[in-house]
């Protein structure tokens, strides 16, 4: 984390709390927001949490055909999560630095592998966790209650960038204090995953005790650190971990709490999920606000008729992994139109409706994108299962997501339902059910990785098999001698980073 990232995030840090507070602070010193002028009141404290709230939706919508530009977040949550596995392809435009990390064929100097937005959010988090205790003796109004659930929503917001940037680099830099200043600036080395994964889960256990179960409206409930999100953001982290028995005791918090339940699969799902977003299902979500003119980046990103679209559906999605019955045209799972259309590629989840060519426009681009729904919750705790001894159980919450789905085919169109006993075999079912669940969510490389490192290298051909479909042939014989080495499976740190902090050190890989 370098000094311009540092120096941006502090700018940043200024103009959103002067944002939100509707007015312009006075910068004194120039550098930084001071403590003596902006932590005094309660009114400013949850001004620094909407910031914080706020930077995870900003930057510009395009998604990066001008390297220079302050992307955002869900951009670099979808092509991390996305363009490295089975689900995409590329038409019309294609941006090279897209091109080459869907071929495997990433390099530092790729933009797609810029942290910066991350650790905006993190430095916000840190200014908060750091000054916000001053506040409750500049402000007597302002309860130990309140201050404890906002300084958790700080720690768990934290642990979710630092949680992707921990999937997605490995060892990373762990900054647990504001740069507020110049003063502050630091060149930092990285820290072992697993000291930062510590970090994440220490952090979590602080917040779970002091997030509020419901702000009392569902927007706040959907789009702020409840217990639920949490809770789910651990289940995460301890099935990464493969700590299964804490994966499933974090995922039953949010299964007995009866807040959330699947939205049934019928016309509405997809209006009720994605359209409009925050359901019943939701637990937590980026709130884009169709009454701001901040859009998401996802009409820059799929919209075949953009000129700066390259990103459609790879062509055997809709037959492959949404098998069509032949004996029943009625019989169709409801995912494979949420997911794509199947005359144009265009992938419909964000920018389109089912079944029609009709999409969203650059300016009504407003749905909200999804970290955690109750699905996942139910997914989790199947893996989780699995490798527990209860693959029985592990198979009836599979089920559920399938039933809701209508995806219970005839046996010959889709896969053989597993031998329960065979914890690897439930494993892979579950692998391809998230694949449909969860499809363009950001979601799919990581679940790749994450089946690939438990019995490494046993099991690493999943990851080759995936770039294979994406893969020129050429290539396919380099990618397979390449995600032989694991270190692989991460990206290279951004060549800037390097230059500007001679303490960072590249990844293995990369060197």
């Amino acid at each position: 984390m370098h000094k311009g990232i540092i120096y941006r995030s502090v700018l940043i840090l200024t103009l959103v709390l002067s944002c939100s507070c509707n007015k312009y602070l006075t910068l004194s010193p120039q550098n930084g927001t001071t403590r003596q002028e902006f932590w005094q009141n309660k009114e400013q404290l949850q001004s620094a949490v909407i910031g914080i709230y706020s930077s995870l939706i900003q930057g510009t919508p395009g998604f990066g055909k001008n390297p220079g530009s302050d992307r955002q977040m869900a951009d670099f949550m979808f092509k991390w999560g996305e363009l490295r596995a089975d689900n995409i392809n590329f038409t019309g435009s294609v941006y090279l630095d897209d091109y080459n990390m869907a071929n495997g064929n990433v390099l530092p100097a790729n933009t797609n592998v810029q942290w910066y937005s991350f650790y905006r959010t993190i430095n916000l988090c840190n200014t908060l966790l750091k000054y916000a205790p001053d506040v409750i003796t500049a402000d007597p109004t302002l309860t130990q209650a309140q201050l404890n659930s906002y300084l958790a929503e700080a720690l768990a917001i934290r642990s979710l960038m630092y949680f992707y940037l921990v999937k997605t680099f490995g060892d990373v830099p762990l900054k647990l204090t504001p740069t507020s200043t110049d003063n502050d600036l630091e060149q930092l080395t990285k820290t072992p995953e697993a000291t930062v994964l510590a970090q994440i889960l220490t952090d979590l256990n602080t917040a779970e005790q002091n997030a509020v179960f419901t702000y009392g409206n569902i927007a706040a409930n959907k789009g702020r650190v409840t217990k639920y999100m949490v809770n789910a953001l651990q289940a995460e982290v301890y099935l990464y971990k493969y700590d299964y028995n804490n994966c499933i005791i974090a995922c039953d918090k949010i299964r007995n709490s009866g807040q959330f339940g699947l939205v049934a699969g019928n016309s509405n799902f997809f209006n009720t999920v994605y359209s409009n977003g925050n359901s019943s299902e939701s637990i937590f979500e980026f709130q884009y606000d169709g009454s701001t003119t901040q859009v998401n980046p996802f009409y820059q990103l799929f919209s075949i008729s953009s000129t700066s679209s390259d990103i459609v559906a790879q062509s055997n999605v809709r037959g492959d992994l949404f098998p069509v019955d032949v004996n029943d045209d009625k019989n169709v799972d409801i995912r494979a139109a949420i997911a794509v259309n199947g005359g144009t590629g265009t992938i419909v989840k964000w920018i389109g409706s089912p079944n029609s060519s009709a999409l969203l426009s650059a300016t009504t681009s407003f749905r909200h994108w999804i970290i955690y729904r109750y699905a996942e919750i139910l997914l989790f705790e199947a893996e989780a299962y699995a490798f527990t001894g209860k693959g029985v159980q592990a198979l009836q919450l599979v089920q559920q997501i399938q039933q809701r789905a209508n995806a219970i085919y005839d046996p010959n169109l889709s896969l053989s339902l597993p031998d329960p006993n065979d914890a690897n075999a439930v494993s892979l079912y579950i692998l391809d059910e998230r694949d449909r669940e969860f499809i363009y969510e950001g979601k799919r490389w990581y679940d790749l990785v994450r089946y690939a490192k438990r019995n490494f290298p046993t099991t690493s051909s999943i990851l080759t098999n995936a770039l294979a479909v994406n893969a020129s042939a050429a290539l396919q014989q380099i990618l397979i001698s390449k995600y032989k080495d694991p270190n692989a499976y991460y990206l290279p740190i951004y060549y800037n980073e390097i230059l500007l902090d001679p303490n960072l050190v590249q990844n293995p890989f990369y060197k």
